[in-house]
């Protein structure tokens, strides 16, 4: 069965020869600018150095924010361990930048499940946006998943104080936003109402385009550091970039007016945040080549897929629509089975903080939570899309995908071509 498996998947993956080179020879001209902001910064070893305390003056938490900033291509950013997930980073960047009576305008439909609680979607009682005055409004997206601008131009009609974009899909069957659909939202927005803050959820997407949102237009920007910037090895925390006066006032919320980005220490772990900078243009190119693969291989086994083999990628994010919830459990346990971390456990539906469903998740990482390293989650609601993502390099993804495929044949899910 095995065999069988291996067959297949090595074909796949002979078919995206060119795709893999192209997603190969990408690594450099990001690593470039990795290697540009170190050395503009005359990054050095006293920079692994950090302070304990109120972390006041900081030189080594001060450069990264510095070289997180140039590689963003942004005014500022703040690079926290504080930060305890890309979504604690959006609701600081939120809290701070918005007040009672401001508008919150999401343009990609609902956004993703953990912050509904945030905005006050789902949930009482526990200080939400729409608690605090903040009123809240959404365009959905086209059927075919796409922006609706001619929805957005006549939205942006009245005073709007913030636009909120969601690069990735999180847990919906639509494409992810490329960068020039996020610039042309950015100059429609600004074109309209200057002073309206265009800010990017960017969990998922850093370093899988050239460009950046804050690259193209985007005032602010928040994400994780236990996903791609992180390289998979940063243990937590989460940045905020953009222009210097929006990623202060998020600051503020993070600590406390008149603290904002002057205080937090970084617990001796600048070296970590540095060299998973480094690691992350390279780790985000695995990544992308093992979605390929899973994209192609599930394909042409007649599932559905998205983004499809061969499309554009604008995350890490591959959804598979399994339709079947044993199959879908069983490929998250073959996942966890061919895990570094914990492959003795059998993944099973449970509720998650944040989650509004019962979520499965196969993800045996040495990060708690680092989606970048490898992992798959759905919620256990129809049509059971399969949400997978991340792995430092396509060998991983490829043993863990022959060993589900080979189950699945095993128990009579699938068929594969007898000849490979």
């Amino acid at each position: 069965m095995k065999d069988l498996a291996k067959n297949f998947v090595d074909k796949i993956e002979k078919k995206l020869y060119l795709s893999i080179t192209e997603k190969t020879n990408s690594v450099s001209f990001k690593l470039e600018k990795v290697l540009k902001a170190f050395s503009n910064l005359n990054l050095n070893v006293q920079h692994f150095s950090s302070l304990t305390g109120y972390g006041h003056d900081d030189l080594g938490r001060d450069t990264i924010d510095k070289i997180f900033a140039n590689i963003l291509d942004a005014e500022k950013a703040a690079v926290r361990l504080q930060l305890v997930s890309g979504t604690h980073a959006i609701a600081s960047s939120l809290f701070g930048v918005l007040r009672p009576g401001d508008n919150l305008l999401a343009i990609t439909g609902r956004p993703y499940e953990s912050l509904e609680e945030v905005i006050g979607l789902r949930g009482s009682g526990q200080g939400s946006l729409i608690e605090f005055g903040i009123s809240y409004e959404e365009i959905s997206l086209k059927e075919n998943g796409h922006i609706d601008f001619l929805a957005l131009e006549k939205a942006l009609k009245k005073p709007r104080k913030l636009i909120f974009i969601q690069r990735s899909c999180g847990y919906t069957w639509r494409p992810s936003l490329s960068i020039d659909i996020i610039q042309q939202i950015c100059d429609l927005c600004h074109k309209i109402q200057p002073n309206c803050i265009c800010f990017v959820d960017n969990c998922y997407g850093e370093f899988v385009e050239n460009r950046e949102p804050t690259s193209v237009g985007a005032d602010l920007i928040a994400g994780s550091l236990i996903k791609n910037l992180g390289g998979t090895i940063v243990p937590t925390g989460g940045y905020i970039a953009g222009k210097a006066i929006l990623v202060d006032k998020a600051c503020c919320r993070l600590t406390a007016p008149g603290i904002g980005p002057e205080g937090g220490i970084t617990f001796n772990l600048n070296r970590i945040i540095l060299q998973g900078l480094f690691l992350a243009p390279q780790m985000v190119a695995e990544a992308l080549i093992g979605s390929e693969i899973i994209s192609s291989s599930f394909s042409e086994l007649g599932f559905e897929v998205l983004p499809t083999p061969g499309s554009i990628r604008s995350d890490l994010i591959q959804v598979v629509r399994i339709g079947d919830p044993k199959i879908l459990q069983m490929i998250c346990r073959s996942f966890q089975e061919k895990s570094p971390i914990g492959s003795f456990l059998d993944p099973i539906p449970a509720s998650m903080p944040g989650y509004e469903n019962s979520l499965v998740m196969a993800g045996g990482t040495f990060v708690d939570g680092s989606t970048s390293e490898f992992s798959a989650d759905a919620p256990m609601k129809p049509p059971f899309d399969l949400f997978i993502q991340g792995g430092t390099h396509r060998s991983h993804v490829k043993i863990a995908l022959i060993h589900a495929l080979s189950n699945l044949f095993q128990a009579g899910f699938i068929k594969l071509p007898q000849n490979g």
